[in-house]
């Protein structure tokens, strides 16, 4: 998936520049009222740290999602397509999707369970296995250009709303 980018911002190399130093900016009713929305700022920060996780891990041909199915099943071997749905906050269909292509890759291996054979457990593979450390660096490294632009300090806010945000409106639909 490609991202748009801003008048202000130009490709180099597959990287973002900044935008230009700051001077007079020029009066943009949508940008005026789309930045308002909380909604509209979160899907365009993961628009952005898509483009600069792929930006980084091109090589590999893996989407985020996939290397957080990896990462939780190199955690948690042999868990259920629900388990692993719950872990990563997906819906049953998604979970499948991404399954059956890691599967197809080889970096995910599935067998019924014989708890209940309408069920698959899935294990990460060798492969898989070899693919998550590969890309350690690059995926911590995206985690950082990602917020870099912030302070020290502000990251560390940044991280404790983030995960404020996302407790509360999780223990909500706990309840509802």
């Amino acid at each position: 998936m490609t991202t748009k980018r801003s008048p202000a911002q130009k490709k180099t190399g597959g990287a973002i520049d900044a935008p230009n130093p700051p001077g007079p900016e020029i009066f943009n009713p949508l940008r005026q009222a789309m930045w308002r929305r909380p909604g509209f700022l979160i899907r365009r920060l993961t628009q952005i740290g898509q483009a600069i996780f792929f930006d980084l891990c091109k090589s590999e041909s893996i989407t985020p999602l996939q290397v957080g199915m990896l990462t939780a099943l190199s955690m948690n071997p042999w868990l259920d397509q629900k388990a692993i749905g719950r872990e990563l906050s997906l819906d049953r269909t998604t979970t499948a999707e991404v399954l059956k292509r890691l599967v197809d890759r080889g970096f995910v291996e599935t067998r019924v369970n014989p708890d209940d054979r309408r069920s698959r457990l899935s294990v990460i593979t060798k492969e898989g296995l070899k693919l998550i450390n590969d890309l350690q660096e690059s995926i911590h490294r995206s985690q950082e250009l990602l917020i870099e632009p912030l302070s020290p300090d502000d990251r560390a806010v940044f991280m404790k709303l983030l995960v404020q945000l996302v407790d509360a409106h999780e223990k909500m639909d706990r309840r509802n």
